[in-house]
């Protein structure tokens, strides 16, 4: 049972996080965003009525910013998973219009992430079977579960998959999204290329933490070409990846700097910093300052904090809802702009309003069979 003084904090700490707050010409009616989750459930890459629903339904409950489920960008080394909805085509794009309209109709504010998975994908995979995996160098994918070595990029590729970016992000604009957000994190294609132990290329794309850097670099640039200098564009990293949660991109803050640095100059406007626990302090040899705080002072720029909020035993499974006082110091010291939250929002559409309405004990626990259907 919660104490009176954890609900006091909780009450104190939503009164904040439903503040709105304006990020560089984005108005949001609060600081509560929903993270990005995939949820395989779009046939044909395709999302469909029940998608619309899905997201319309937590914009209807109060959460500020919808960060879409990853989709995947035009280029056909993009995909890797079934069921994963597309940002390219007309199909897809006619899909993702009906759920803008109907987030917009709810009161809330959409990103759609954009995505391309590298070396998770290998060569029988659906929907291109015999389209290899790809990412910056040829590496042997015991960590991704496939037999296949990924196939080195040629600069021809890289430049297309640059050039699909930008296409999906101007795609984007068009469909009249409030900005779109590139997933660079989690051992994916982007972060392939910062990460030294899956980019050993030798040339103007490998190199040191900035030089391998210029990939990511070049997509924002190519988008920033397409959509002008106001419209916003999130970049989400990580320094864990899937392959390796020890991984990081910089052991100290002045070796981050030298990946998230060349972001900021490439035009980026939110970064979204992806951890496990977002509470923790973001180096060990440093202060207890969180890795999202870390961001903010090196970047300059509004920062995302994502990382088991919401959850009772963070990382795993929820059994029931849990109190918000994790959050509570790195908020109170202004480490992040936004709260992203996953898996308490896929489990519970109304958990922001019973944020807000200090419930936050009713919120329903997540579990994995949640992960089968959308409501």
């Amino acid at each position: 049972m919660r104490s009176v003084a954890t609900a006091c904090a909780d009450t104190m700490i939503a009164d904040k996080l439903f503040r709105p707050i304006k990020v560089g010409n984005l108005e949001l009616a609060n600081r509560i965003a929903m993270a990005p989750m995939s949820r395989y459930l779009c046939p044909e890459g395709i999302p469909h009525e029940k998608v619309s629903a899905y997201y319309a339904r937590r914009a209807l409950n109060q959460v500020g910013l919808i960060i879409t489920e990853a989709t995947y960008i035009g280029h056909p080394t993009a995909p890797s998973y079934e069921g994963v909805p597309y940002f390219a085509g007309e199909a897809a794009l006619a899909g993702w219009a009906k759920v803008r309209k109907a987030v917009h109709a709810a009161g809330g504010k959409i990103f759609p992430q954009l995505w391309h998975t590298g070396s998770f994908r290998n060569s029988s995979m659906a929907p291109r079977p015999g389209v290899p995996g790809v990412g910056p160098s040829e590496n042997l994918n015991a960590f991704t579960g496939h037999a296949e070595p990924t196939k080195a990029m040629t600069e021809k590729e890289i430049l297309e998959v640059i050039e699909a970016y930008a296409e999906a992000a101007e795609a984007a604009q068009r469909l009249g999204f409030d900005g779109v957000e590139i997933h660079g994190a989690h051992g994916y294609l982007i972060d392939e290329f910062f990460w030294a132990t899956s980019n050993r290329r030798a040339d103007r794309y490998g190199g040191n933490r900035r030089e391998r850097a210029r990939f990511a670099v070049e997509v924002i640039e190519a988008m920033r070409d397409r959509v002008g200098p106001d419209f916003p564009i999130s970049f989400r990293y990580s320094q864990w990846k899937q392959q390796d949660y020890k991984a990081v991109l910089g052991k100290t803050p002045a070796e981050l700097a030298e990946v998230l640095e060349p972001l900021v100059d490439a035009g980026v406007s939110i970064v979204h910093c992806s951890t496990r626990r977002l509470w923790e302090p973001g180096f060990p040899i440093e202060n207890d300052m969180t890795l999202a705080g870390w961001t903010r002072k090196i970047t300059g720029l509004p920062v995302i904090a994502v990382g088991g909020t919401g959850l009772d035993r963070p990382g795993l499974n929820a059994a029931e809802a849990a109190s918000l006082d994790v959050i509570e110091k790195p908020l109170a010291r202004n480490e992040f702009d936004i709260l992203a939250v996953g898996r308490a929002l896929l489990a519970d559409p109304a958990w922001a309003l019973k944020v807000r309405q200090g419930r936050a004990v009713e919120g329903v626990g997540y579990s994995k069979e949640q992960l089968k259907s959308l409501f």
